[in-house]
């Protein structure tokens, strides 16, 4: 018997290549991996207890505790009844789009962009309207943008934005954020913001908003998407949050509670520790490394001569054309896999990110940090030399 036609969506190239990556390690290969957007330190757990089932939303205590993040961050009141903690944000994605889209709904996006957003909708029998976007417009989609989408292809009944976005490391700053959502309340369009790279941002000083841009702070009708997996580095622990509209709170509950049951219960004691002083004091300083790592590259570029780069604003992040290299090796899939085949450095070509015009850039997480970007630059130098 086949498969089910929803079930045709590519896979993500970024965990194929961890796969590859862990064969070569096992082979003996000292590989330097800038392939996956997960951080190097990660918090230590304590002693877990006993856990069983939770409420499909989480504990009260957690939602009350992120409730209150949104005040220490943001300066903004949330009902902790809106906020849903999830099975990561991908298990807020899935439950968010069954929700709030039906069917044959038409959905935009910006591409480049992070390629679950695609082919999640996609699997749910929702038509994805990918947005072009570029250095013009900083890789994030625009009124003017929307406009076009909406001429070609029809209304809209969704918008997925992301600031720090994946894979290009760019944010909307306060007036283009309110921009995009007075646009969709005036079409009727529901916003949804990804804000999982909230708090890992480079901010030039006296920034106003050095952590980012909530979009809870300009539409409460907007959909919020986080994680503790990136800001926090708890990535295995599988384990996000949405802040929903209250419409939306009780059909979200009920498919939670099909599809997942409740969010795993010894992630959620652990996340409790996520809103101290201390805790943030320790992320930020992580931060601070992904800083030192960022300039690492940004210092390199003249001599990678690749071509353009996003602006690398938040996350930990490089998305660059290749260039001259494009010459040599014919696209960005066979520079990244002469790359990891003659100097073990694994980084990601662009079509995960961008279909269409992909394949002519790549990403460069530097995610793992200061030493293993700086080992990872050399190779690469020595690799385009020869």
């Amino acid at each position: 018997m086949k498969p089910s036609k929803r079930s045709h969506v590519p896979a993500f190239q970024v965990m194929s290549i961890t796969d590859e990556i862990a064969r070569r390690r096992l082979a003996g290969h000292d590989v330097v991996s800038l392939c996956a957007g997960e951080p190097s330190a990660r918090p230590v757990p304590g002693t877990l207890k006993p856990a069983g089932y939770t409420g499909p939303l989480g504990t009260t205590p957690l939602r009350e505790a992120i409730a209150g993040h949104y005040r220490a961050w943001y300066g903004v009141d949330v009902d902790p009844g809106t906020v849903a903690v999830t099975t990561g944000s991908s298990g807020a994605f899935q439950l968010v789009f069954l929700a709030a889209f039906d069917p044959g709904d038409r959905v935009a996006l910006a591409s480049p962009g992070y390629p679950a957003y695609r082919n999640i909708l996609a699997a749910l029998g929702v038509q994805v309207v990918e947005i072009p976007t570029g250095v013009e417009t900083r890789y994030q989609p625009t009124p003017a943008l929307l406009d076009a989408a909406v001429a070609e292809h029809g209304e809209l009944a969704g918008l997925i934005i992301a600031s720090p976005a994946n894979p290009t490391g760019t944010m909307l700053g306060r007036a283009e954020l309110a921009a995009l959502a007075d646009w969709c309340r005036a079409r009727g369009t529901r916003l949804i913001s990804d804000e999982i790279y909230h708090g890992i941002t480079f901010p030039q000083p006296g920034d106003p908003d050095p952590r980012g841009v909530s979009a809870v702070e300009l539409d409460p009708e907007a959909i919020v998407i986080n994680s503790f997996s990136k800001y926090w580095g708890m990535t295995g622990w599988r384990l996000g949050w949405a802040i929903l509209p209250p419409a939306l709170v009780a059909p979200f509950e009920a498919l939670a509670s099909n599809f997942a049951l409740s969010p795993p219960a010894p992630a959620q004691e652990l996340a409790m520790n996520a809103f101290t002083p201390e805790t943030y004091a320790e992320r930020d300083a992580v931060v601070e490394g992904f800083a030192r790592a960022r300039a690492l590259i940004l210092d390199a570029a003249p001599a990678l001569d690749w071509g353009t780069a996003a602006p690398s604003d938040g996350a930990f992040y490089y998305y660059s054309e290749l260039g001259p290299q494009l010459e040599r090796h014919g696209g960005a899939t066979q520079y990244a896999r002469a790359l990891l085949e003659q100097a073990d450095v694994a980084v990601v070509p662009g079509v995960d990110f961008d279909p269409v015009a992909g394949d002519r850039a790549i990403r460069l997480s530097y995610a793992a940090g200061e030493a293993a970007v700086a080992e990872a630059l050399e190779r690469i130098l020595r690799f385009q030399a020869g």
